[in-house]
């Protein structure tokens, strides 16, 4: 996402947004009284779900959102520019987050060993999978954000058992395991005050449909949706990424172990809706 101040007068501000496909942003309910918040897409193609409800904006299209009263989610359903308007400062805050939000990815996949896309590669596809589900407004947003940042417990996992080129020692992987608590304990840190909407996503995107998962083996309609999605993505792109200890799979014998495991590993749900949008990848 690129955000670009047009103008500000008095308070109000227009910010120009460019989303590439798939890209997310939400909006909460203002704390300021009778503000106005507004829509209006240059190019491209928008889906704005309001709880469950979604409404596909074309260029041209004006949505007032005076006030918001529930939460929204803004999807680019294709490369799209649209213009933001509302009537109180948020460009300088808001662009602050953006910043710190994208650097805290990129410090979590150096950290892991893989490129800084693969947090992205991993909301994408996740967003697209939760998009065909049909999720709620809360629950695309919960899902985007603990996406990107599943993995941000790793950060205090030691170098030596994290970048260790072979298996890991029961031991070590108790450790390992450890990196779900530890991510859902710093996304609900008042430190990052907006990333609690996807700390139940890092906790839970090991669990596993048959309850063979971690850290608390939850079973079948236990696990949070948005997490039983991230658990089939993760899964997806470790298996077509390069790896110390094992070549990628194609990306076609990644889909058949995948569909193999529909129902045991992963929620059929999920896993149906995957095979709709993988193509898409």
């Amino acid at each position: 996402m690129t955000i670009t101040l047009l103008g500000s007068y008095d308070g109000v501000e227009l910010i120009r947004h460019e989303l590439k496909r798939y890209g997310l942003m939400g909006f909460y309910p203002s704390s300021v009284p009778n503000a106005f918040e507004g829509i209006i897409v240059l190019r491209g193609e928008l889906q704005v779900t309001c709880d469950r409800q979604s409404t596909v904006l074309g260029a041209g299209s004006v949505m007032n959102m005076s006030p918001v009263q529930d939460v929204v989610c803004v999807i680019a359903r294709e490369q799209t520019d649209f213009i933001y308007v509302t009537s109180f400062s948020l460009f300088s805050w808001y662009k602050d987050w953006v910043e710190r939000f994208h650097q805290m990815a990129a410090d979590i996949a150096q950290k892991d060993g893989y490129t800084a896309s693969h947090c992205e590669r991993i909301r994408r596809y996740s967003v697209m999978i939760g998009c065909e589900l049909g999720l709620s407004a809360y629950e695309l947003i919960s899902l985007s954000c603990g996406a990107l940042f599943h993995d941000i417990g790793k950060v205090k996992i030691p170098d030596e058992i994290l970048r260790k080129p072979g298996r890991l020692t029961p031991e070590e992987f108790d450790i390992m395991k450890m990196h779900t608590i530890y991510g859902r304990d710093l996304m609900n840190s008042p430190e990052h005050p907006f990333l609690h909407v996807g700390s139940t996503v890092a906790e839970q995107h090991h669990e596993r449909y048959d309850g063979s998962g971690y850290p608390y083996g939850l079973k079948g309609d236990e696990i949070y949706l948005p997490a039983a999605i991230v658990a089939v993505v993760d899964s997806y792109d470790a298996m077509t990424s390069e790896r110390p200890y094992q070549r990628p799979k194609s990306k076609r014998e990644a889909i058949e172990e995948i569909r193999s495991l529909r129902g045991k590993l992963y929620d059929p749900r999920v896993v149906d809706a995957f095979l709709k949008v993988v193509d898409k990848f």
